[in-house]
């Protein structure tokens, strides 16, 4: 058996005229929790249905879970949870029965045992009579989870699964997925908070369709290619004006009570920022952080989706 729950090659999807996925490669290893960045609209979702068998891609080659992603979608689907961005069970059924619907349609055995035994691991004891819609969003997220579950997958594709949840939320889903890949069970998840990217096993990061890195977090930073300063002082507000002007700065982003002002040519960069680098202000050279690398990856890329200007 291959080392590799995901390898696919080439994958490109159009609708109509627009390419939402182009010839994306990607290799993600059995266990491994693998981050899947990108603006909306890059083509992430579409990405993830066409390696559950949802859609069909144009072109490309590739297995999951080492059956064939074009001709054995069916054997893909029996052995993948997916977990859409919207909530996606019945509010007007039971966390119980809800769960117990899932587990009919892939007819499991001893269903009932298994409802019970998903309801106890993920901590819904008590609720399984709660109607699904009346659950806050932990709950229903907690829920997502358990149905994505029940018919104990290998491989795990979440779409944004912590979008609104409070921060307790997110902390506790983030325990459970890493249960789950001690486990064995492989994740591939899509998000735009930094600090859940930032405890993947490794990640990737497409725009408009096509892949700008893939790796590490420090290997997709140094993709990047930034270098990054911070400053602190007063009235950074009219600073931040000032340097987003400035020829040789790419990008100035607030963070809290400092900025940080990153470029891509340290000499240019150094020239724009030498005329302001005296009291009250404090600079001081930094590595960039994935939001700074998240949002230079994005400027180097073209909405596929925008419409021409018409001269």
């Amino acid at each position: 058996m291959s080392d590799l729950a995901i390898d696919v090659r080439g994958i490109t999807k159009s609708f109509g005229e627009k390419v939402v996925v182009n010839g994306l490669n990607m290799q993600v290893k059995r266990g491994e929790i693998f981050g899947f960045l990108g603006p909306n609209g890059s083509g992430k979702t579409t990405f993830l249905r066409i390696l559950c068998g949802l859609l069909h891609a144009d072109s490309g080659s590739g297995t999951c879970l080492g059956f064939d992603v074009v001709t054995q979608s069916a054997e893909i689907k029996r052995l993948v949870g997916y977990m859409t961005q919207k909530f996606s069970l019945y509010d007007d059924l039971t966390i119980e029965e809800n769960l117990r619907f899932v587990a009919d349609i892939y007819e499991m055995k001893g269903a009932r045992t298994l409802v019970k035994q998903m309801i106890a691991s993920l901590g819904l004891e008590g609720r399984g009579n709660q109607l699904a819609g009346q659950l806050s969003g932990g709950w229903k997220q907690r829920l997502a989870l358990a149905s994505c579950l029940i018919h104990q997958p290998n491989l795990l594709l979440l779409d944004e699964p912590t979008a609104g949840v409070d921060p307790k939320a997110r902390r506790d889903f983030w325990e459970e997925i890493y249960r789950l890949a001690s486990e064995g069970i492989t994740v591939l998840v899509t998000t735009h908070y930094m600090d859940e990217a930032e405890r993947c096993n490794r990640l990737a990061y497409i725009s408009y369709g096509n892949m700008l890195a893939m790796g590490t977090l420090h290997e997709v930073l140094s993709s990047a290619g930034l270098i990054t300063w911070e400053v602190s002082g007063l009235d950074l507000a009219k600073l931040s004006f000032k340097l987003k002007e400035t020829p040789g700065i790419e990008q100035v982003t607030a963070f809290g009570n400092k900025l940080h002002v990153s470029g891509r040519n340290a000499p240019a960069l150094e020239m724009a920022i030498a005329p302001y680098r005296q009291s009250p202000l404090a600079w001081q050279q930094i590595e960039p952080g994935l939001e700074d690398a998240f949002i230079a990856l994005m400027q180097t890329s073209n909405d596929n989706f925008k419409e021409p200007l018409i001269k």
